[in-house]
């Protein structure tokens, strides 16, 4: 895996990227050579040929991606491959129609879009097929040895299963003699004694040997595992495997001390002061942009029920400190008079009709771009909850309450990986997502959930 944006990106569909780019950017340069023939050099080094293609390949590439077509590079049903590639070149060929109009030189001639897109047709499911044959055939997985059966191990295990594009592979684990027999981890087989491991380390030659035992005290071979260290084994907690393969943090066996003492946590100082900075900026220019829409949107929610379009509510801030968030209402007026403060539901009743449709493209959000002017939000950061669920989920789920040490966001790394929670287990693991973020905040790390949100707005995911 290649760690990107402070994510870890496996490296196979990085690679399809790369080679799928580079495929379709061929794809229109032949086009234009077989409708040109020896004048499409000039066309392409001298008029710019090259940028029109480059043009319609990062649409492409765009389209590819928000058409989820990057999620992973397992084969799909090829009918329905080809209706999506079919989609994003429809797309493709509009933007084209709007520079026809405008009469722009980066309009690409008429028939290299058709026979380029015609390639592009035929080639992206083709690779996409044969890809998939040569990573799983080549590529050599990393080989895994697990020392425990702790749930996070059975977690790890069970992802590695689903996700082979992940480039792990788990070969086995040891336990302790003085364990209870326990049930198969997934179908792995039980290699043998924790106190055999470095024997078995040799014998079986793993890549990596991680730790995830639920109870280390007297059962850890600590010698050996000293010893495999200084021969140049690779050695780490299950935590660390957890993170790379699931990209939050696991809170099943999270001590005090790990967050007290391990390199990495907690927010970096200049990270937080280079945030407020660009999350003023990036809310300015975003508020100029969106005022018609804001405008419409007002308008809307005005006439469509009764009662005021914005509305202001309690919520928890950095440090814990209250203030009141900014939004477009969605629900009908007094919807909590009878019931209190309670999570919304799918398919809520106490939801206006444009209301939904709101909270379905988030565009009941914007006003909180004013809060960021305020200085009470930034733009990326951990959802801002209210502080009556904030006192119940402190008192059930341990370092609930560490995720307020840095200012909430309109949008953030557990809201656009996790579906709206309205549940403790929701809030688990929405809580992973944000020690995750808090431990690798970075303005890269940033701009990457800030883009990928735009493909959560776009298909409607997350909000409820």
């Amino acid at each position: 895996m290649i760690r990107l944006f402070g994510v870890s990106i496996v490296g196979s569909i990085l690679f399809l990227v790369l080679s799928e780019t580079v495929l379709i950017t061929l794809c229109y340069a032949a086009a234009m050579y077989l409708v040109f023939g020896i004048d499409a050099e000039p066309i392409l080094f001298v008029e710019g040929g090259w940028l029109q293609i480059l043009l319609v390949v990062a649409v492409i590439q765009f389209g590819l991606y928000f058409s989820d077509l990057y999620e992973d590079f397992r084969p799909r049903f090829q009918m329905l491959l080809l209706q999506q590639v079919c989609m994003v070149l429809g797309v493709a060929f509009l933007l084209q129609a709007i520079f026809g109009y405008g009469r722009s030189t980066m309009q690409l001639p008429k028939w290299t879009m058709v026979y380029g897109s015609a390639f592009v047709l035929v080639v992206i499911p083709m690779w996409r097929q044969l890809y998939y044959r040569l990573v799983r055939n080549s590529v050599a997985a990393q080989k895994l040895l697990f020392l425990g059966s702790s749930s996070v191990v059975r977690e790890i295990v069970a992802r590695l299963t689903d996700r082979p594009e992940l480039g792990f592979v788990a070969m086995g684990y040891l336990e302790s003699a003085t364990t209870p027999e326990v049930d198969g981890i997934g179908g792995l087989p039980l290699l043998g004694q924790l106190e055999e491991v470095e024997n078995i380390v040799r014998t079986r030659k793993p890549d990596r040997v991680v730790v995830g035992m639920s109870e280390r005290r007297e059962k850890l071979p600590v010698l050996q595992l000293l010893n495999l260290r200084f021969d140049g084994i690779a050695i780490e907690d299950a935590a660390t495997t957890y993170e790379n393969v699931f990209s939050r943090v696991s809170t099943r066996d999270l001590r005090p001390s790990q967050l007290i003492f391990l390199a990495g946590f907690g927010p970096k100082p200049w990270s937080v002061t280079l945030q407020t900075i660009y999350s003023l900026i990036i809310a300015l220019v975003a508020i100029i942009l969106t005022l018609p829409i804001v405008i419409i949107v007002y308008v809307l929610v005005k006439i469509s029920s009764p009662g005021p379009a914005l509305f202001k509510q309690k919520r928890t801030g950095r440090q814990g400190v209250p203030f009141m968030v900014f939004k477009f209402r969605s629900m009908y007026v007094d919807a909590e008079a009878a019931t209190g403060a309670v999570w919304a539901t799918k398919n809520d009743p106490r939801i206006t009709p444009i209301g939904r449709w709101l909270r379905k493209l988030r565009l009941d959000e914007l006003p909180q771009l004013f809060n960021v002017l305020r200085g009470e939000m930034s733009i990326v950061g951990p959802r801002p909850e209210r502080p009556e669920f904030v006192s119940v989920l402190a008192e059930k789920i341990p370092f609930y309450s560490q995720r307020h040490c840095i200012k909430p966001g309109i949008t953030g790394w557990a809201q656009i990986n996790h579906k709206y929670g309205d549940t403790i287990e929701d809030s688990v693991i929405k809580l992973e997502y944000d020690l995750y973020y808090i431990k690798n905040l970075t303005p890269a790390f940033d701009a990457y959930i800030i883009f990928h949100t735009l493909k959560v707005m776009l298909l409607s995911r997350g909000a409820q």
